[in-house]
């Protein structure tokens, strides 16, 4: 056989396993790289505390002699728990346009998954809904989010010819923003305000908005807690997704509403778009990383929407709708012209609609798929 598997069990394999996305698309100008420093640390336990209530094994394919592709298998106890099955997940797949190396990739996790027990394996999934997750098979011509994945148009045949089907599809809209914001809507979120004596914050520094940061985890868990692969997050979970992500917030670009009482009821998070400063980063921060990253957020033309969470008593109250208009308010401060949704689950017709009342394309879609022993 020309391919052959090697597990990664040192970081110099782990390192060999992040490079070789770099690799793959290098030159492609769709793509967007995370930074190399998160990547190694989400695929090792003392760094990564998802690991509590997960087992993960990575392996690289070697083809004449150069790295062909990748493959992780995960087997997150806490969710088949929570959903009553027996799956394990594949994750960060990544490969040449080659279904010997595709294969032999899906096999290794497949055998992997099945020699512990499990009944049959999903994904692209990661150890939580804010790791890597699908594969997009839809929008190859458009720029995704840092919080969206990028593939090649050949990953999805190749998942299909291994006997893959569609488990779940995320959709992802852009939006172009309006020059300004309806006055019938300006008063209509006045009055839910009123009617339910509700409380907007808004935030000018991080240090204001960290503050909010474990609440806004609670409602998260809360809110998200009947969705497809989510498994709520603990304290130490959230304290490492807030220290890896609320770092580069822009605060003035989040939102979170309070009830009369002063529970937290409603979230959204934005950012402006990393994307091509993360490009320019090549994935590490010196030394001009931080450069490019600081001034993408000083300057936003596009915005992505990262997270929107409302608390199931409060969904339908129009909550939401307040949260989007001040954070257009923000928007149009700064000259924002478009906005980027990160996936929505295509079940969640809620939302889809809502995107639908702007003017909008739905240009990417993602999938996860499912293979049963």
């Amino acid at each position: 056989m020309l391919v052959t598997i090697q597990p990664c069990d040192s970081i110099s394999d782990l390192k060999k396993f992040v490079q070789f996305p770099y690799d793959l698309y290098r030159n492609n100008k769709y793509w967007v790289p995370p930074m190399r420093a998160d990547e190694l640390q989400a695929l090792q336990p003392h760094t990564n505390p998802a690991y509590k209530n997960s087992e993960a094994q990575f392996w690289i394919a070697v083809k004449h002699g150069k790295v062909a592709g990748r493959i992780g298998a995960i087997i997150n106890r806490a969710y088949n728990e929570k959903a009553g099955t027996h799956l394990g997940r594949i994750t960060r797949l990544e490969f040449i346009d080659d279904k010997e190396v595709s294969k032999t990739l899906l096999d290794t996790a497949e055998k992997w998954i099945k020699d512990r027990g499990m009944e049959g394996v999903h994904g692209p999934l990661g150890f939580t809904n804010l790791d890597h997750q699908a594969i997009l098979i839809e929008g190859f011509d458009y720029l995704p989010s840092i919080a969206s994945e990028y593939h090649l148009p050949y990953y999805k045949e190749h998942m299909e010819a291994a006997g893959y089907k569609k488990e779940m599809d995320w959709v992802e809209f852009r939006l172009k923003l309006a020059t300004e914001i309806p006055e019938k809507a300006l008063k209509l979120n006045e009055m839910i305000q009123k009617r339910y004596k509700l409380k907007v914050i808004h935030f000018n520094s991080q240090k204001e908005m960290k503050h909010y940061a474990p609440r806004v985890f609670e409602l998260l868990n809360n809110a998200f807690g009947e969705l497809f692969s989510f498994v709520n997050m603990d304290k130490e979970l959230s304290d490492f997704y807030i220290k890896k992500y609320f770092n580069v917030l822009n605060p003035k670009f989040v939102k979170i509403i309070e009830d009369e009482n002063g529970n937290l009821i409603g979230f959204i998070i934005s950012l402006p778009s990393l994307s091509e400063a993360m490009q320019k980063a090549k994935g590490k921060l010196f030394p001009l990383g931080w450069y490019h990253i600081l001034r993408a957020l000083k300057k936003p033309r596009v915005v992505d929407l990262l997270l929107t969470g409302i608390h199931p008593d409060w969904q339908a109250q129009g909550v939401s709708a307040i949260l989007i208009t001040e954070l257009q308010k923000v928007m149009m401060e700064h000259g924002v012209t478009h906005v980027e949704t990160t996936g929505i689950i295509e079940t969640n017709e809620k939302a889809i609609n809502h995107w639908k009342n702007y003017d909008h394309i739905q240009h990417k879609r993602k999938r996860c798929f499912i293979k049963m022993f």
